[in-house]
């Protein structure tokens, strides 16, 4: 998307588009989408407003058919084996790294950028993370790159983890656009889940996976009614985790958080306690996704959410001590008991390695 949007000014010129991917984007590219999400990102989608099935309709056309329309207002000429490269090198400043080129009639080249997906949704340009522009310029009031910090800050001002995280999000926009981005995140996290629970069938990636969630759905439902068993919402969480993952690996919309691998275990934590302890407010909502995102913020800092860099462990174990720390937010829990949490949580619950079959 942000390559074609460069490309407006001379987008009539265009002829064809060539796309190079690298590393972990190339090696599991197909098995993640990768080469759907490019060509639906090269038509003007964005992640946040996309619809799905339509979407997807969309681009089964264009690969029928051969033509690509740019942006939805300039068609070209693609052909998915020759323009969509698959390589088996990396370049050399991350291992989730692609090039878009473009070229006129004449085969001449009009524009090329090298993007790099360094995790949870961020990608930046190699002239970026050279020059360490990545992340935007700008100054909060209670700057922390350590849990020590971070809670050192919120002891010296008297403040929450949570609120203090808000205090600092007001430096890039004001409350009202906090709230309505907190609301949405949650719809989003809840049609996902709602989606998961009604959709019935064979995952993709050849492998012949049965989705769990709608049969799990129904067998607790089923013996709601008939069972007294205080381990029971453990099966609720698994159902709502299993629910996201699954529409995630089907390539649904879901929320990185902080990653697509991992996108199952914060929402299936605020779906229980939304469910069986109070109905979320945005108030308890912006609180846990202040409190996550703080702990998130540290990982990326200095160490990694990236499952290329770190392994699928490394985002899931990213991914519950997140969760944990938001949730015991929620319950009350002091700011050093949130950041117990958070390290207990990932201590215990790194994850799985990879799935070596089929990316």
């Amino acid at each position: 998307y942000r390559f074609v949007q460069q490309l407006l000014p001379q987008l009539n010129k265009v002829a064809r588009i060539q796309v190079d991917l690298y590393g972990s984007l190339s090696l599991t590219g197909k098995g993640h989408h990768t080469d759907r999400a490019t060509l639906l990102g090269l038509m003007g989608n964005q992640p946040a407003t996309i619809k799905i099935s339509e979407a997807n309709q969309t681009l089964r056309e264009a690969l029928q058919t051969g033509k690509l329309r740019l942006n939805g207002q300039h068609d070209i000429t693609f052909d998915y084996h020759q323009d969509l490269l698959f390589h088996q090198d990396n370049l050399p400043l991350h291992e989730n790294g692609m090039t878009l080129s473009a070229f006129d009639t004449q085969g001449q080249p009009i524009d090329f950028e090298t993007y790099y997906s360094v995790g949870g949704g961020f990608v930046a340009t190699a002239e970026q993370l050279q020059n360490g522009t990545a992340t935007a310029d700008v100054t909060v009031t209670y700057p922390f790159t350590s849990a020590d910090e971070m809670l050192h800050q919120a002891e010296k001002h008297g403040l929450s983890l949570g609120g203090m995280i808000l205090r600092n999000e007001l430096a890039f926009q004001e409350m009202a656009v906090i709230d309505a981005k907190a609301d949405q995140i949650w719809r989003v996290m809840s049609q996902c889940m709602e989606r998961g629970f009604a959709t019935e069938g064979i995952l993709e990636g050849g492998l012949n996976v049965t989705r769990r969630a709608p049969s799990l759905l129904k067998k607790l439902e089923a013996n709601a009614a008939i069972e007294n068993d205080p381990m029971e919402v453990m099966d609720w969480i698994n159902l709502f985790a299993f629910a996201v993952s699954e529409e995630n690996a089907a390539g649904g919309q879901v929320v990185t958080s902080p990653t697509n691998g991992a996108a199952g275990v914060i929402p299936a934590v605020l779906m229980y306690y939304h469910r069986f302890i109070k109905a979320l407010d945005t108030k308890q909502l912006k609180d846990f996704l202040a409190v996550s995102g703080a702990i998130g913020i540290l990982y990326k800092t200095n160490a990694s959410i990236s499952g290329a860099e770190v392994g699928c462990q490394g985002e899931v174990g990213v991914s519950s001590s997140m969760a944990a720390a938001g949730l015991t937010a929620l319950r009350g829990g002091s700011n050093e008991q949130i950041c117990m949490a958070a390290e207990i949580a990932m201590e215990h619950s790194l994850g799985m390695t990879c799935d070596p079959i089929g990316g």
